[in-house]
């Protein structure tokens, strides 16, 4: 399966610097089973891996957590990336940041800057996040960021409690001067899956939410980027995972575990490579991980012939294996799954219920 498809360059890469978060979402990506601090790669290994990483063709990193302000090495860190020839996009909650730090990540090279808000209403967005005090704190960050003259996008996780004020949020993106907005509904894998029924929005606010960005990037077009994907419950059709398995990025555990992508751990029949034992060359073209789901020739039917099957690759693996028991079948957000039935029970199923905070 690998064949051909090792051909391909990893464009981007995630470097997840530490789990360690003053956050709790209750829709973190990261695993269930956290990573200690222990056995975090120290600054001269990500070096060498940025390094590697420019060698394989990578040409952005996204340097990333947990919160990687938590790192108290993250300038030296950034600074290697940015040695290494990478375009370096911080990744942050906002929250373990100081202005100094920005300062100092700014003159080591960092060229952008990505902060999560979780509402547009201070109140709601310290209860989403679990933390007193973290909106106020996003604001300063971001103000400083635009300051120092670092592009700023708004990372916006949209669920239940926020989906009806995507168009406040747009605002408040607005004032804050970013120039871009990434609105991402929440992808139910590690502590979504385990919050997933009281997150999950219901089909009429999902329609709503649609129309409304549509309309908002009409109205603010030129003035401010919105990209926005369609959550996959209520999708026809399943996102292409990545890009595709194993072709255009990579993602990096704070331990060296290498992943395809950032929930692959949740399928428990593969095998990563870390970067402590294997180059990152070696990983990307030679190692199970990578390798499993490569191109389509493991797809069964109805994707076996579908003509999107180059187009979407049969969806994302981990979500298949997570609703089916088996990663090689047909991702079931797709309407031409045999187990769509199941899809559409579950994003029928909101319970008001307390979050499952993520904690260390």
């Amino acid at each position: 399966m690998a064949g051909t498809e090792t051909r391909h360059k990893p464009l981007g890469l995630l470097a997840e610097l530490t789990h360690r978060c003053p956050l709790g979402c209750p829709y973190c990506s990261n695993p269930l089973a956290l990573e200690p601090r222990d056995g975090e790669l120290d600054a001269a290994t990500w070096a060498r891996v940025f390094k590697e990483a420019a060698a394989l063709g990578v040409l952005h990193v996204h340097l990333s957590g947990g919160e990687p302000g938590a790192r108290r090495d993250l300038v030296d860190i950034a600074a290697n990336a940015r040695e290494a020839g990478l375009y370096t996009n911080l990744i942050t909650s906002g929250v373990g940041i100081t202005t100094r730090t920005m300062r100092d990540l700014w003159e080591a090279g960092l060229d952008h800057v990505q902060v999560s808000i979780q509402d547009a209403d201070a109140v709601s967005a310290d209860r989403i996040a679990g933390y007193r005090g973290a909106f106020q704190r996003k604001h300063a960050l971001a103000a400083e960021a635009v300051r120092l003259g670092l592009p700023l996008t708004i990372n916006l996780v949209v669920h239940r409690a926020n989906i009806e004020h995507i168009s406040d949020m747009v605002d408040l993106a607005l004032k804050l001067k970013a120039t871009r907005i990434e609105i991402a509904h929440v992808q139910y894998y590690g502590w979504a899956l385990k919050n997933r029924s009281a997150l999950m929005p219901t089909a009429e606010q999902v329609s709503r939410a649609v129309a409304d960005v549509e309309e908002l990037r009409s109205k603010h077009h030129g003035r401010i980027v919105i990209d926005a994907v369609v959550p996959d419950y209520h999708a026809r059709f399943p996102k292409p995972c990545v890009g595709g398995w194993g072709r255009r990025s990579l993602n990096v555990t704070p331990s060296g575990r290498v992943l395809p992508c950032h929930a692959a751990e949740s399928i428990p029949e593969l095998e990563f490579w870390n970067v402590r034992d294997h180059s990152l060359a070696d990983i990307w073209a030679s190692s199970p991980a990578f390798n499993a789901f490569r191109g389509t020739d493991f797809l069964p039917a109805p994707c076996a012939t579908c003509e999107r099957r180059e187009i979407d690759f049969g969806g994302c693996r981990c979500q298949a294996f997570l609703l089916t028991g088996d990663a090689r079948a047909t991702d079931p957000v797709c309407h031409l799954s045999p187990h769509h039935g199941r899809v559409a029970e579950l994003a029928a199923v909101q319970e008001d219920m307390a979050y499952a905070y993520r904690r260390m």
